[in-house]
């Protein structure tokens, strides 16, 4: 076992793996930039190193400076959280060539599904079912053009090495094909340097669900069931459950052990998660996340395994600690991610937290890095924390959350806690009713109410 971890990361999930490495008796390296040297991780890790700027380029997106630290301060692995580097195969492979051990997937297989062109066509190697579409770039706009008279209009148009819905173009006939074709591609340039793009089936009311797997160095390879993901905006998780309300017990069966065979061929070792759309019955791969995801305490609540303790153990080079007929799952668990925004207009609200006060009894959970009298930095992602309940079922889960969200107050900045207070109360998402586009309907037609009473 290890017996010092930096940590590549800041925010919720650097203190997150800083406690999961104490409880292992592991210590810790925290790496932060000149913005977070007050950020708790940084306080409560055994030791810190300040590797540049508040800019991510010169701070955490800096393989150099994150490489030194480890080596000055005799790390063993480098945890690289989600975000940033954690599905960059340059740096997995750098961590591995400095006799570290990057503790995630190999930097074949993170290389192999982030260009999501690549990933798609090895999902179809590998047996997953995939959205109809083109077999790999767009190149020629006449020859897509047929294609998705093939497949039927409308179709979507993503970026291959895309992310987070840029250089996603949707369009409903040939003339809209044309027109958004290029500006996909401009964006897609702009944001990943890679103008490259693909094309599918765009679905009209599909749920977002997407399965936990788990793999290590001896071949074995576990899931734990699926979360539902749907809740979105522009592309954005906002809320995550566990299990999914459409599922039956058939169908997440299916898709688990068609994700487990999958990962068992390719050989995956470490956590990863593969997403899939939900529509009539049928899932269609979209892509493969190679890194923990930020919706992984909902999987931990209902199956009672610590997913970044197992991703050590797994990198340490042990065996997994469990069978796939012994993990048992419990329960319903729900995810609110709370992000320093405005609940509807979503604009970003950075500043110093007046007042903290985070909710707690039975089943209550929060992930987060605030405390009172910290600032949050205007440089980085917006998501602030993360409130996570559980129930022996659905509805217990949802009484729970509604209480929780109740009693959390967070002063001095906006945040999206009314927003979640507000979904919950709606009676598609207490009968679990919704699909990836609710959401964003939801809010505009908030936004709408809100300007009549103006």
């Amino acid at each position: 076992m290890f017996e010092k971890v930096l940590i590549a990361n800041r925010g919720e999930i650097a203190l997150r793996i800083h406690r999961a490495c104490k409880e292992m008796g592991i210590q810790t390296v925290a790496v932060h930039s000149e913005a977070d040297e007050e950020a708790m991780h940084v306080r409560l890790a055994d030791e810190s190193v300040c590797i540049g700027p508040a800019a991510s380029k010169d701070s955490y997106l800096n393989i150099p400076a994150i490489i030194s630290a480890a080596t000055i301060t005799n790390a063993d692995a480098i945890h690289p959280g989600f975000g940033f580097l954690s599905e960059n195969s340059n740096f997995a492979q750098m961590v591995e060539e400095h006799d570290l051990t990057f503790i995630g997937p190999s930097a074949e297989h993170i290389k192999l599904m982030g260009d999501k062109i690549t990933a798609k066509v090895t999902a179809k190697e590998l047996g997953i079912p995939v959205v109809p579409g083109s077999e790999g770039e767009v190149v020629d706009e006449d020859h897509a053009i047929e294609i998705a008279r093939s497949i039927g209009f409308p179709v979507i148009i993503k970026a291959a090495s895309g992310g987070g819905g840029k250089g996603m173009k949707i369009a409903r006939s040939e003339e809209e094909f044309r027109e958004v074709l290029p500006l996909a591609k401009t964006e897609a340039k702009n944001n990943f340097g890679n103008e490259a793009v693909y094309m599918e089936k765009y679905l009209q009311r599909p749920r977002h669900i997407e399965i936990q797997v788990i793999g290590d160095h001896h071949g074995n390879v576990v899931h734990l069931g699926e979360r539902d993901c749907s809740l979105q905006r522009r592309h954005q998780k906002v809320l995550e459950e566990a299990p999914s309300p459409a599922l039956n017990d058939q169908q997440r069966e299916k898709i688990g052990m068609t994700a487990v065979k999958a990962m068992t061929k390719l050989g995956y070792r470490n956590a990863g998660t593969i997403e899939f759309l939900f529509e009539d019955g049928e899932f269609y791969f979209i892509e493969m996340n190679t890194r923990i995801q930020v919706e992984h305490p909902v999987t931990e609540e209902i199956t009672g395994i610590d997913l970044i303790c197992e991703q050590i153990r797994v990198a340490s080079g042990a065996p997994l600690s469990f069978t796939q007929e012994e993990i048992k799952r419990r329960g319903h668990a729900i995810e609110c991610r709370v992000n320093a925004e405005n609940a509807f207009t979503f604009v970003p609200s950075p500043g110093r937290i007046t007042d903290y006060h985070a909710p707690g009894g039975l089943s209550v959970r929060v992930d987060s890095a605030m405390y009172s009298g910290y600032s949050i930095p205007p440089y980085y992602d917006s998501m602030v924390a993360k409130l996570i309940v559980h129930g022996k079922t659905r509805n217990e889960c949802i009484m729970r959350l509604r209480r929780a969200l109740e009693e959390y107050a967070i002063g001095g900045i906006e945040t999206t806690l009314p927003l979640h207070r507000a979904i919950i109360e709606q009676t598609d998402f207490i009968n679990g009713d919704y699909d990836i586009h609710w959401l964003e309907k939801f809010v505009a037609n908030r936004s709408e109410e809100v300007k009549k009473t103006a």
